[in-house]
């Protein structure tokens, strides 16, 4: 049995994932699945565990001091999985990514400014820029047999000149596409052309399927660095998200400044629990926990995929990234409204709603699998009830 395998209750322990399930999408608590938020249902690490026991044992909790050990953590855990070489000194703490996003925002652009997104994408991402007061300008991906592709003409004619900042999703949630090389040299010639800054998103990195492999955006050329804003985080990986805290990663010494000032300006710091679960995950245990979870993951991938592409007019978008499933319900010729009702109506199921990730998401639902097997099981027999009609 896989430690992955243990189904733990998450009910009335503050999870918006499941506490929240039913207020939100009408998805009754005593037999609903909840597939949407995206966190996982399995503990981490033993030593993100250890270290939070640790803390707790000592019974003070006093400001954080000496970010030594939590740099280089993560500065060894980008050499030894990723092949990059990151310097201490290029590394930001924010409050997760979210909170990285709109620090970006707030340190690179102004009021009024358009931000990029290839949509569909990151919900957050919009809701965000929204937030600030930027513009979101939306260059939709193209859906081309089943997997997200770019068209940089049809973008490059969308341009205004008022457009200062594109937000790259890498791997991309929720269409679970891996960037190739050459695709992440045509984001940052686009960058280029229309003098962008270029945030990427990279949060997902660590969850590739086997026989896939991510490249970081500065291992695509130098050229980049100058505009390249990186974004990554221990929150996704080892499902400790609660923790709130992401790495804002600025190579470039001008940039760097600039996102600093505006921390200063916004009295930025992070909490201690987060930087010793950082800390901690960032090892050879959290290494080989990674490695476990991934071939669950894409077990858990096959299982509900081959249910759901069996079911007519339902077809999970090929994916090799990620634990998010992105279902397009197109085929059965239904509203969104009727395939939504038998999801959550009829299956009992909480999936994300695809038009909250922008243009290109309106026939959508995004199931998260990162959940015992037991369950994903249990999800694709629910579906293929909801849909029998169909068969």
């Amino acid at each position: 049995m896989s430690r992955f395998d243990e189904e733990i209750d998450r009910f009335g322990t503050h999870s918006v994932k499941w506490d929240m399930m039913e207020s939100i999408y009408g998805v009754p608590a005593q037999d609903g699945l909840a597939m949407w938020v995206a966190d996982m249902d399995f503990r981490p690490p033993h030593a993100v565990q250890k270290a939070v026991e640790d803390m707790a044992a000592h019974g003070i909790y006093g400001y954080f001091g000496d970010d030594r050990a939590y740099k280089q953590a993560i500065c060894w855990w980008m050499e030894t999985r990723h092949n990059w070489t990151v310097d201490p000194s290029w590394i930001f703490s924010t409050h997760g990514l979210v909170n990285g996003t709109g620090m970006c925002l707030n340190a690179f652009t102004q009021p009024g400014d358009g931000v990029v997104l290839f949509t569909p994408v990151y919900h957050a991402f919009a809701r965000t820029i929204k937030g600030a007061g930027r513009e979101v300008v939306e260059c939709q991906l193209v859906n081309h047999d089943g997997r997200y592709e770019m068209d940089f003409a049809a973008y490059d004619a969308q341009m205004t000149g008022n457009e200062r900042m594109v937000i790259l999703c890498s791997p991309h949630n929720p269409g679970g596409r891996v960037w190739t090389r050459e695709e992440l040299q045509e984001v940052a010639d686009f960058a280029k052309r229309h003098d962008l800054i270029l945030v990427s998103d990279e949060i997902h990195h660590d969850l590739v399927m086997p026989g896939h492999s991510h490249l970081p955006m500065p291992l695509v050329n130098d050229d980049i660095k100058e505009r390249l804003v990186m974004m990554t985080a221990t929150t996704k990986t080892f499902n400790i998200a609660g923790s709130h805290l992401g790495n804002v990663i600025i190579e470039d010494p001008d940039l760097r400044a600039r996102f600093a000032q505006s921390m200063v300006g916004l009295g930025i710091s992070s909490n201690t629990f987060g930087l010793m679960m950082a800390t901690a995950a960032y090892s050879p245990d959290g290494a080989t926990w990674v490695d476990e979870l991934v071939t669950y993951l894409d077990g858990n991938r096959q299982i509900f995929d081959a249910a759901v592409n069996k079911i007519p007019g339902l077809k999970s978008m090929q994916m090799a990234a990620t634990y998010l499933a992105w279902v397009d319900f197109e085929g059965t010729g239904m509203t969104r409204q009727e395939f939504t009702k038998r999801v959550e109506q009829d299956a009992h199921i909480a999936a994300n709603h695809g038009p909250t990730f922008g243009l290109g998401g309106e026939s959508f639902l995004r199931f998260n699998f990162a959940t015992p097997r037991a369950r994903v099981i249990e999800a694709t027999e629910r579906l293929t009830r909801a849909f029998a009609d169909l068969q």
